[in-house]
């Protein structure tokens, strides 16, 4: 058992490591996710996946909706993996609508959160400046202050 269970760490770390070094709730839900929940790096991570997988948590909190799971959610990686996806293709356009407080991309980015429009729109408007403290962002960064921002 042991054995089985080094493997599975160093396969995870091998994995986790060659995965993006930005990953964004790559986890899931389940009892795994939700005890280490908030933190980061790659034994967190192994961690959590691997203490789903042990214990069927995931399958188990999809069915009865425990353990931060949905039964009724759709499979798509998440809210902030939609606006992440989003922003890597759509940053500089997001940037100009920011600025002016209007645009599709905050109309897009309202409807991917569940939010009002004139709400998120109000809301990056306000924060441009931490959104985009410099010329070089990059999405992951914009993605993870937009989200901050939203939720606040």
């Amino acid at each position: 058992m042991k054995k089985i269970l080094s493997a599975s760490l160093v396969f995870g770390a091998a994995l986790a490591l060659s995965a993006p070094a930005h990953a964004i709730d790559s986890t899931g839900c389940g009892l795994g996710s939700m005890a280490w929940r908030g933190q980061s790096g790659i034994i967190p991570q192994v961690a959590a996946v691997t203490t789903n997988a042990t214990f069927g948590s995931q399958t188990f909190g999809i069915t009865f909706g425990t353990s931060g799971c949905d039964p009724n959610g759709r499979v798509t990686g998440g809210t902030q993996k939609m606006i992440l996806a989003f922003m890597e293709n759509n940053l500089e356009q997001f940037a100009i609508d920011a600025a002016a407080g209007e645009g599709e991309t905050l109309t897009t980015l309202a409807g991917i959160m569940n939010m009002d429009e004139k709400t998120v729109a109000e809301k990056a408007y306000r924060n441009f400046a931490v959104l985009f403290p410099s010329e070089n962002v990059d999405a992951v960064d914009v993605t993870l202050k937009f989200y901050e921002i939203m939720k606040a």
